[in-house]
This record gives C-alpha cells, structure tokens and sequence, in this order.
C-alpha cells in the first residue's frame, strides 16, 4: 500500500521534531519534510507534491492561514491545521476550514505542546481522513449562497394546509462534523432573511471553538447564530450551536422552548453529540422537525433519526456524497432508511424553505 507523503509545517524545530516522530510510528504515513513556516511550506507543496499538509496556524514570516490560501490557489492539497485555543487561533482556524482546510487538531497546552503526544491518534486518524477525503469538491464553491429563490414547492397548497393541522411549530436540526464549518456557511447563509424557525445544531469541535464558530456565522448570516446557553429561551428566526463539550437538548414548558446543556458521558466519542440533541427534539409534542445531517466521519446522527422519526412530523435530509466532504456521517444517516431526500449541499436550504413554509 502506497505511504501517505506528509508535510510537517511548525516554526518550532522541536514540535516539528515531536509531530514528525509521532507520525512516523505509522505504516501508512511517511513525513516526506518539514517547513518552518507558510513561505517555506508553499515552497516544499510545488517541489515534493505531499499527500497531506499540516499547517501551525500561528507562526511568523508568514501564518498558517495566508500560506493555506495561498496554497490553495496555486497547489491545492489536503490541510489539517494545528492551533492553539486562543481566542485568535480558534478563530483564524474557523477562517481556515473557510478557506479549504479538511480539518484541525487542538494543540493541548498551547504554541509549544510538550505533551502533543496526547492527541496522536487525533492527528493521525484526521490525516488518514484528508487523504481519502472529497478534497477536491472544496475548491471552487462559493461557500455564500446567499438566498437562493424557492422554485415552486413540494407540496399543494391543499396539503401544506392539511399538514399544518397537525403542527403548532417547525424546528431545523442540523448534525456535522469534518467539513461542517464550511458546510455550515453554505447552508445558513442561504436561508430566508427572516427565518421563521428555530434553528439548532451540533458541530463535533471543542468548546473555544465552537464560539469562535458562533461568532463568525453570526457575522455572515442574516439572522443571530449564537453558542447556546444552558436555560435560555428559543427564539423564533434565530440559530444555537451546541458548546463544545456539552451536549445540547431541547425542553418544552408552558408551550416555549428552552436549551438544556449537561455534560454526561460522550455518545460514540462525542459531546456534543448529534444524537442527544435529535432525541431530545422527538420529544416535542405538535412540532414538525427538519433534521439535517451533513459532511462528517462516523454514524453520529443515524439513532437521533430514528427517534425522530418513530416521533413522527420529521423530514429527514442528508448531504449527497458528491458534496460531502466525508460521507460517513450523511451515508449512515442514508442507510437507515428513513432519509426522505438526498441533496448537494447547495440545494439544502431551498429543501429546507419548502418545508417551512
């Protein structure tokens, strides 16, 4: 089996050291170079041609994010990004998964990890991931869609009416995880100026960067996305992402919607988990549920839409796989049968809209 062909890219000569000793432990990964920093790594990208890249998103001379725009343009290849928990570098590694990043790894105590070794199977499953990845159907997608029009509708007004009979509310539930910021942009941005619905979803990420990913939707959107609080009320027209860290629930009293956050154990290595939010929202009572699930590796999502749907009043949809840039988590949610449609991430808000009319 052919090695995956690595390029390591830190300005420290020791975490260039310890990263490169971590992946040449594996069979399948061979760390062809290291770079000191962006300039170098373009550089070494067009002389070796790696496999996979990975890209200290803080670093001098040139940062991690300008040397990934830049190698996206001129020599597009997979990048995984390693980043502090800053403030800054959880929100310019948003910015880089904008930019065609597959994915990140959080380095565990800062610029300089002594103790990087603590997520080596992270770093080297995501690699193992960009390489076999849909990297190729990030390049050239306007990740702003902005409003597409509706054409038409999936049903007659006769049955729009008859169903609205069996309904007080809609609610959209989104599950993702490798691929979803970007995902995440092209979707929400689409959607009406003045949504009607509550709008909640699960991203795998940890918590600074879930914010961080907050903050940045919420700039590009037209209506707020916000991290989501424990005990805050929903909001009609409004978007909560679940902390990294907790998971994230849906309760009703007195007919209003309420966030619940707890931090029980992960579910399949997940909390948040797609899941927990899907079975939750199952439970509400005269609510249609628009579960979404998109880009992302494992099956998280896949239980949570049979709950919904054993609940009734559920649409389910899931990211085609040439959109996808990891099938995994949209193909599972697919196997169980109980998707109603199939669709290229582009064309997802204009389902969604005909669903919530």
């Amino acid at each position: 089996m052919k090695k995956i062909k690595v390029l390591v890219t830190d300005d420290s000569i020791f975490m260039r050291k310890l990263i490169s000793d971590l992946l040449k432990d594996h069979p399948d990964i061979e760390v062809i170079a290291t770079a000191r920093n962006g300039a170098e790594a373009i550089e070494k990208v067009k002389a070796l041609s790696p496999d996979v890249v990975t890209l200290d998103v803080e670093m001098p001379v040139m940062d991690g994010l300008e040397a990934l725009k830049r190698i996206m343009a001129r020599s597009p290849v997979p990048v995984i990004m390693l980043s502090s928990t800053t403030s800054t570098g959880s929100l310019n590694t948003i910015l880089a998964i904008e930019n065609g990043a597959v994915d990140f790894v959080a380095k565990p105590s800062g610029a300089i990890s002594l103790d990087i070794f603590k997520v080596k199977e992270e770093l080297i499953e995501k690699i193992l991931l960009a390489a076999s990845s849909n990297f190729h159907s990030l390049l050239g997608r306007n990740t702003q869609q902005k409003n597409i029009p509706l054409n038409g509708t999936l049903y007659s007004t006769m049955d729009l009416v008859a169903e609205k009979t069996k309904w007080n509310r809609s609610v959209i539930c989104i599950g993702t995880s490798t691929g979803g910021p970007r995902a995440l942009q092209t979707l929400l941005t689409s959607l009406p100026n003045k949504l009607k619905t509550p709008v909640f979803i699960v991203q795998h990420m940890p918590r600074q960067f879930t914010k961080s990913l907050a903050e940045r939707l919420n700039s590009l959107c037209s209506f707020p996305v916000t991290e989501a609080v424990h005990g805050e009320r929903v909001i009609n027209g409004a978007a909560y992402i679940a902390p990294g860290g907790y998971h994230m629930e849906v309760e009703e009293k007195r007919g209003e919607l309420y966030i619940s956050l707890n931090e029980d154990i992960p579910v399949k290595g997940h909390r948040p988990a797609v899941d927990n939010l899907f079975a939750s929202l199952s439970r509400l009572k005269k609510t249609r549920k628009i579960a979404v699930v998109l880009t992302g590796m494992g099956a998280d999502g896949a239980i949570g839409i049979k709950k919904l749907k054993e609940s009734g009043h559920t649409v389910a949809i899931a990211e085609s796989e040439q959109t996808s840039i990891v099938y995994g988590m949209p193909n599972a949610a697919v196997q169980t049968g109980l998707v109603d449609h199939i669709e290229n991430l582009e064309d997802i808000a204009v389902v969604i809209q005909q669903y919530t009319l």
